[in-house]
């Protein structure tokens, strides 16, 4: 795009549509070349409206605010069904709490994205499928393989969620890694909005009882419940109509958490070894462990992603390919205790799932892995890096995809 910006610099019709069609990569692209056109006054205007963020907040369109309410409330009309309809909570909730999420997240970017009639059909006969087999599957406490297809299908429902959040672009890169960095901002907003809430609550509560009036059963069950299954679409809602709110809040987090967590590592694999801690007999440690590893992955696909949206320094991509280097490390030791204790123990769903999601996680953590260092040899661009990431996205929805409708027949309800 870089290129394609510089050859239509005096067309305005041209850059218009360019910026349009991914004003993300657009904004990037143009300001990395602004040093160079900067005398120009085609490229001044640009840098101009590129770089103005208004300080007033938006709150869309009354339609599209009228849809976040209206879905708000259904959201929490689903998560008070067991008690409108006397389900037991424990299968409704460990089964469907998905549903109060993601199908009415995804309706909000098939409407944003105006879909066409058959996308929007294709991911509700995914969701409605999706909803038909885990209330199907037998009712087995027990049962390892269902326990996990109960975890994975969360998963694999925000795999369905970017599909409808990239819309036409699915086959972009950069749309993918804006998948990640709305995850990012989500989960920011969302966590202010429930400080918020939290606060708003007890105060509520308290001057009610100030009073003689007990409201707390009443508010926990209906407010607060309507409240928290309203919190992903509103966060949703604000962050897409107002990204300046979270923009520069995201980056400053992913850069302050990634040195820290760096050292962090280091320490406890030192610590693992003074310990005397093992992974290949201990199965709760293996456990810890490999939650340690999900987690620092995930952080640094968010950094990653994070890198782009502001300057990249040299700094912050000698961290994360430390951090990154560390990590496959680590997840190098988790995978030789899953085989071990295969070998020792023999197959268990548990095992089997940990031992996939394992080999893939190290799979993107060495490409990611090379491809920052060279990088940071050769000054290629960061797009290689985000590349190898945006790639295997897919692949992590195909395996939640597996263990959630495979791992029940394949193991017998194991």
């Amino acid at each position: 795009m870089r290129t394609k910006i510089l050859e239509h610099l005096n067309d305005a019709g041209h850059l218009e549509k360019m910026y349009r069609e991914n004003k993300r990569l657009f904004k990037k692209e143009f300001n990395a070349i602004y040093s160079d056109i900067s005398e120009q006054a085609v490229a001044k205007v640009w840098h101009e409206r590129l770089s103005y963020e208004s300080a007033d907040i938006s709150w869309g369109s009354s339609s599209d605010l009228i849809f976040v309410i209206f879905a708000s409330l259904l959201a929490g009309f689903v998560a008070k069904l067991p008690q409108t309809f006397h389900i037991q909570e424990d299968f409704f909730y460990s089964r469907n709490s998905s549903f109060i999420v993601f199908p009415f997240l995804a309706a909000y970017f098939l409407r944003k994205n105006k879909s066409s009639l058959s996308s929007i059909f294709a991911l509700l006969s995914v969701f409605l499928i999706c909803l038909f087999y885990i209330n199907w599957l037998p009712d087995l406490s027990e049962s390892h393989s269902l326990i996990l297809s109960f975890v994975h299908l969360p998963l694999f429902l925000w795999a369905i969620l970017g599909f409808s959040f990239v819309g036409k672009e699915r086959l972009h890169a950069q749309k993918r890694l804006d998948f990640l960095r709305y995850n990012g901002d989500l989960v920011v907003m969302s966590t202010l909005i429930l400080i918020a809430g939290m606060i708003l609550t007890g105060l509520t509560i308290g001057l009610f009882s100030l009073i003689g009036i007990d409201i707390a059963h009443f508010y926990s069950q209906y407010v607060v419940v309507f409240g928290l299954a309203a919190i992903p679409l509103v966060g949703t809602y604000l962050t897409q109509t107002n990204p300046q709110l979270v923009t520069k809040v995201s980056p400053v987090i992913a850069k302050l958490f990634s040195p820290i967590v760096l050292v962090t590592l280091v320490i406890y694999l030192f610590a693992i070894i003074i310990s005397g801690k093992d992974p290949y007999n201990d199965r709760d440690f293996l456990l810890v462990f490999n939650g340690l590893l999900i987690g620092v992955m995930a952080l640094i696909l968010f950094s990653v992603a994070e890198t782009s949206r502001t300057e990249t320094q040299r700094s912050s991509l000698v961290i994360l390919f430390l951090l990154s280097l560390v990590t496959v490390i680590v997840n190098g030791i988790a995978l030789s205790a899953i085989v071990f204790r295969i070998a020792e123990w023999g197959i268990t769903p548990n095992r089997m799932a940990v031992l996939g999601g394992n080999v893939l996680i190290l799979i993107n953590l060495v490409i990611v892995c090379f491809r920052l260092f060279k990088t940071l040899r050769s000054a290629d661009h960061i797009e290689q890096v985000e590349k190898a990431i945006a790639d295997f996205l897919p692949i992590y929805g195909v395996w939640t995809m597996l263990v959630t409708f495979t791992f029940p027949f394949i193991f017998g309800y194991r």
